[in-house]
C-alpha cells in the first residue's frame, strides 16, 4: 500500500514537471521501477546551476544514488547511454514515507519556475537545444 503511495507521487511529480517543460527527459525504466525515484535531465539548463537553485528548497541530488555523495557523473546514467550534455544536467528525486502531496506540488511548481528563469538567462541556448 505505502509503495502504491509513493508510486503515485512520483508520478504525479513527473508528469507535473514534464508537462510544464519542454525538453525534459525521464532515465531509467519507465515500467518496473521504483516507486520513490525519478531521474531527469533539463535540456538547455546549466547543470550547476539548477542542482544549486533547487537544493535551496528541495533535497535532491545529481547523478544516481550510488554516487549521490560523488561530483563524478553518473556511471548509472552513462551505461544507459544517455548523453554528458543530459547527465550534466541531471536531478534525482527521491520520495519517501513522508511525502506528502504539498510537497510534490512544492517541488513542481519551483522546479518548473526555476528551470524557465534559467533558460531565460540564456534564451538562444535554450530554442537551440529544445528545437
Amino acid at each position: 500500500v505505502e509503495s502504491k503511495r509513493i508510486e503515485a507521487l512520483r508520478d504525479r511529480l513527473e508528469r507535473g514537471i514534464c508537462g510544464a517543460l519542454e525538453g525534459v527527459s525521464v532515465h531509467g525504466f519507465l515500467k518496473n521501477r521504483l516507486p520513490n525515484n525519478l531521474h531527469l535531465s533539463f535540456d538547455a539548463v546549466d547543470g550547476e546551476a539548477l542542482l544549486s537553485g533547487l537544493n535551496e528548497k528541495i533535497a535532491v541530488s545529481a547523478g544516481s544514488a550510488c554516487i549521490s555523495a560523488n561530483a563524478e557523473s553518473s556511471y548509472v546514467l552513462k551505461a544507459l547511454g544517455v548523453p554528458q550534455e543530459k547527465i550534466h544536467s541531471s536531478v534525482r528525486f527521491g520520495l519517501g514515507r513522508f511525502t506528502t502531496t504539498e510537497e510534490v506540488d512544492f517541488a513542481v511548481d519551483y522546479t518548473v519556475k526555476l528551470v524557465q528563469r534559467l533558460r531565460n538567462l540564456h534564451p538562444k541556448i535554450h530554442l537551440d537545444k529544445i528545437n
